[in-house]
């Protein structure tokens, strides 16, 4: 019987609870039923996104979120931040850019995290700026930025922080108002266990002047319509109903386990993952634990077997799968997804597949010797 294990930092896999609900009779998006079940998702995702801010959920991908916070908030000219940590953060820049900012970029080198030296000498270089873009969670290189630090110090100024959260969203501790964060973003095929489909954005009172005032082009992805529909909890678009049962479905599995537990098991998973991908010779992109993501490990293969040979053969004889590198690293990196449904035994597996793959290879390994590092993490 084939079986395959996917381990990708997105699509993720789908708890059976989640795949039930989808399956559910459909209803009427602009009736009362559609009504209560938006209203009871949009409070239990308040909790997750830990805000009492406005929140809103948005049919389309974490990137149609990410432009939704741009669009809203950008009008042609206006002044940009982009802190670039990896892939998705270019990405953000080029949202602005799109809409018309005039964007400033610092770019950190990939595998390391955002320097708040460099930011303040920046500010004070060639600030203030309107807006203020930051990754979350670097999906690409495996970081975690400190927002915390960021939203602190732009609290006190007029500018903006849009934060992309997709590949942390749910699995990590992420304070969104103690952060000052004005726009959070997460889409819902990473940490919240769904399909792709679905983006989630909270909206700070500090962000809907801005956001009224905006001369910037939008129809689908205004905020402000969607304010205007969510006052009967409804929405202005035609919303994909099925992913909306499997959101409400999800949130009841992180909730019901308990937000310190999530984010607790994702910091287990990490530590395995990092301490087995070590053990095994490979060299981990972020050396760095404190700034290591809890959601996916990159790994960069030793000079004498390709990642494009591991994925490769992991896929084919194994059914496992990994994520390769984007960007700059694209078939020079692997990366191994651990967030949402997935446990501690999950990631054993990831490394024992691994340790097998590179034996088969005629890499050196010893076997075992991932496993067992793994393992002790674990203890």
């Amino acid at each position: 019987m084939d079986k395959n294990y996917l381990y990708t930092p997105g699509p993720t896999p789908i708890p059976p609870q989640v795949a039930a609900a989808m399956s559910q009779p459909m209803i009427g998006h602009r009736g009362q039923d559609f009504a209560e079940l938006h209203a009871q998702i949009v409070e239990k995702a308040k909790q997750v996104f830990q805000t009492g801010n406005d929140l809103f959920v948005l049919t389309t991908s974490g990137t149609g979120g990410m432009e939704t916070a741009v669009a809203n908030t950008v009008s042609p000219g206006d002044r940009v931040l982009a802190l670039i940590t990896g892939n998705f953060g270019e990405r953000f820049a080029k949202i602005a850019s799109t809409y018309g900012a005039e964007v400033t970029k610092i770019e950190f080198p990939w595998g390391t995290a955002v320097d708040m030296k460099e930011v303040a000498r920046v500010w004070e270089e060639q600030g203030p700026f309107k807006v203020v873009l930051a990754t979350h969670n670097e999906t690409s290189t495996g970081v975690t930025n400190d927002i915390a630090a960021l939203g602190s110090f732009l609290a006190d100024t007029d500018a903006l922080l849009l934060v992309d959260a997709v590949s942390s969203m749910g699995a990590m501790d992420i304070r969104t108002d103690e952060w000052h964060v004005d726009l959070m973003v997460t889409g819902s095929q990473k940490a919240l266990m769904l399909p792709p489909g679905l983006a989630l954005i909270s909206v700070s009172p500090k962000a809907w002047p801005v956001i009224e005032a905006n001369t910037g082009v939008r129809f689908y992805f205004s905020l402000l319509e969607a304010r205007k529909s969510f006052a009967n909890y409804n929405t202005p678009w035609t919303p994909a109903v099925s992913l909306f049962y499997g959101l409400d479905t999800s949130l009841d599995l992180i909730l019901a386990e308990g937000l310190p537990q999530v984010f607790r098991r994702h910091a287990r998973m990490a530590a395995a993952a990092r301490a087995g991908v070590k053990a095994l010779g490979m060299q981990l992109l972020v050396e760095d634990d404190a700034i290591a993501s809890h959601t996916v490990t990159a790994f960069l293969p030793g000079s004498e077997i390709s990642a494009g040979d591991i994925s490769k053969l992991l896929k084919q004889q194994m059914g496992v799968t990994f994520a390769g590198g984007q960007g700059k690293l694209k078939g020079k990196l692997l990366r191994i997804g651990h967030m949402g449904y997935c446990t501690e035994l999950d990631v054993i597996l990831a490394v024992a597949a691994l340790e097998m793959t590179l034996h088969k290879l005629g890499v050196p390994v010893e076997l075992g010797v991932g496993v067992r590092a793994a393992e002790k993490a674990l203890l």
